[in-house]
């Protein structure tokens, strides 16, 4: 079944925002993000977006580093706080940690902090990357709403840095990496689903008339080990377009769900037991060794 919007249906219009806090915008229940489209395709599912979507979980401590050089690149999320111990052994630093995230803050090492400190002015040093976040020069964290009109869904989206320029709109994305290499970068393209974000984040910019002349949509990862490595990267076309494709097909999937109330997993409703196989580099492979 494929869900479409009636000529008649009413669509609400866009909305930009600016101040919302993360929380709030990721909390948000009557759209669905990027992060959430990407779920609830393979190898994801309705039933395990579903399920997430209840049960939120506490952001990973693992993030942290990732949030506090948002915060130094971009000015703009949760204070940070400098926790003035070697690591977290001590039970004294794991309670200074925990009174921040009481309060809202994001808790660092010294070593943590000095090392995104580090991070942060690669980034301002760097040819490309540098210009794109120059201070002033854009707004951090505008959260963007609208709906999509082939199914009706509400979506949103947050561009990490919007410079509106002169016939022409840009979106930066920031990505903190474990290697900037282009070879690692593309893997992680494909493995997190980037070039659905891309996708996205370049049809909601537009559709909230953000983007007169177009939108670009800009990936900058940066390594996390010294010297912190920049690269600055475009997505090819024909990988955006694989994107916007997966988009549609998951609004799609999304749209029934929430009409039907029924959110399947990866088998959905069969009464036949499904066959699996190896993959198919696996399947070629041992065919031309063991079958011929």
């Amino acid at each position: 079944m494929t869900t479409t919007v009636e000529p008649s249906a009413v669509i609400a219009a866009p909305v930009v925002v600016d101040g919302l806090s993360a929380d709030d915008y990721h909390a948000d229940r009557t759209s669905i993000s990027s992060t959430g489209l990407r779920k609830l395709l393979a190898p994801g599912c309705p039933a395990q977006f579903k399920y997430d979507r209840d049960h939120p979980q506490p952001p990973k401590k693992e993030f942290d580093l990732g949030h506090a050089a948002h915060l130094l690149v971009l000015g703009e999320g949760p204070e940070l706080e400098v926790i003035d111990y070697p690591d977290w052994k001590k039970v004294a630093a794991r309670e200074l940690r925990d009174l921040a995230y009481a309060e809202g803050k994001t808790p660092l090492l010294t070593k943590d902090f000095d090392m995104v400190t580090a991070m942060a002015e690669a980034i301002r040093q760097h040819p490309l990357a540098g210009p794109l976040f120059a201070p002033g020069s854009g707004v951090a964290e505008r959260s963007i709403f609208w709906t999509d009109p082939a199914t009706g869904i509400r979506c949103r989206v947050r561009p990490d840095y919007l410079k509106q320029l002169p016939g022409l709109t840009l979106a930066v994305d920031y990505k903190t990496i474990t290697k900037a290499d282009p070879e690692t970068i593309s893997k992680a393209i494909r493995d997190h689903g980037y070039h659905q974000q891309d996708a996205l984040y370049v049809d909601g910019i537009e559709a909230a008339g953000l983007a007169p002349g177009g939108c670009r949509f800009v990936f900058v990862f940066q390594s996390k080990t010294a010297p912190y490595l920049v690269t600055v990267r475009e997505l090819d076309q024909q990988s955006r377009d694989i994107g916007r494709a997966k988009n549609e097909r998951a609004l799609r999937i999304y749209a029934d769900c929430t009409a039907s109330g029924i959110w399947p997993d990866w088998t959905g409703p069969v009464t036949d037991i499904p066959v699996i196989s190896m993959p198919t580099w696996a399947v070629i492979t041992e065919t031309e060794e063991y079958l011929r």
